[in-house]
């Protein structure tokens, strides 16, 4: 199925025409030309089309092409959340621990703000954001509830999740690893793993990964903004209407 952008920029060509701004005003006006194409028909790009541009711009990129792992987990509050619970939602996930003081405070902090950035658009009502703990023994439900205001995450469309009460206390950490992910554990409760931010599309399909802290979060909102649309057939027409027009003002 090819899910495709309609009438929206993609990151590259709008960064490009935008190259000497400061990385916040880039940023503000790729926004602004996001929400923009939610009420124009100027143009659609194919979900390969936008593939395609990110692997060229954004290193740190890979497409995947596959069922995503399942689960079923709980929130804070008790609340049972399985991943079919989320059809219909794009979703952007990830693992962390809040006993991790390095890496994981940063991935959060990234994920915040690419949720900032996609909140402030039209899709916000179509994206939920999940974080999963790998370390459920000390991530109590306290914890859970203070760890997202600390980092800017908003529970408008943000989940952390959790084990539930019959599973063991390694099934997050079990299922990380079946996103790809390899453990070590120290004695001390250390964990070693990979930073990645996963993109799950509306029908529970992996589409994507974005590894590390370096990705430019504007090519994850754009690929995000491309998951939102569901467009079946390509659309090749040269680059003309509003975006055009917009990129001729600089």
């Amino acid at each position: 199925m090819l899910v495709q952008v309609r009438d929206k920029p993609d990151a590259r060509r709008v960064s490009s025409a935008f190259g000497e701004w400061s990385p916040l005003l880039r940023s503000l006006v790729i926004i602004a030309a996001l929400i923009a194409g939610f009420a124009h028909g100027a143009r659609a790009h194919s979900l390969d089309e936008v593939d395609a541009l990110l692997k060229s711009d954004e290193k740190y990129f890979q497409t995947i092409d596959k069922p995503a792992p399942d689960f079923t987990l709980r929130t804070a509050d008790g609340r049972v959340v399985r991943l079919a619970d989320l059809r219909g939602k794009v979703v952007v996930l990830h693992f962390i621990y809040t006993s991790c003081q390095d890496v994981c405070p940063l991935h959060a902090e990234k994920i915040a703000e690419i949720q900032k950035m996609v909140n402030g658009t039209p899709m916000k009502d179509q994206v939920t954001f999940v974080s999963i703990t790998t370390d459920p023994t000390r991530d109590t439900p306290d914890v859970l509830r203070e760890y997202g205001p600390v980092h800017g995450l908003d529970p408008v469309n943000w989940l952390f999740l959790t084990t539930t009460q019959d599973q063991p206390e390694g099934a997050t950490r079990t299922l990380a690893e079946a996103f790809g992910h390899k453990f070590t554990k120290t004695d001390d409760g250390i964990q070693t793993h990979g930073i990645v931010t996963h993109v799950i599309d509306k029908e529970g399909h992996w589409r994507a990964n974005f590894h590390g802290l370096e990705f430019a979060p504007i090519n994850l909102v754009t690929f995000v903004n491309a998951l939102t649309n569901n467009v079946e057939r390509p659309h090749h027409e040269q680059e003309t209407g509003w975006l055009a027009k917009l990129k001729n003002l600089f």
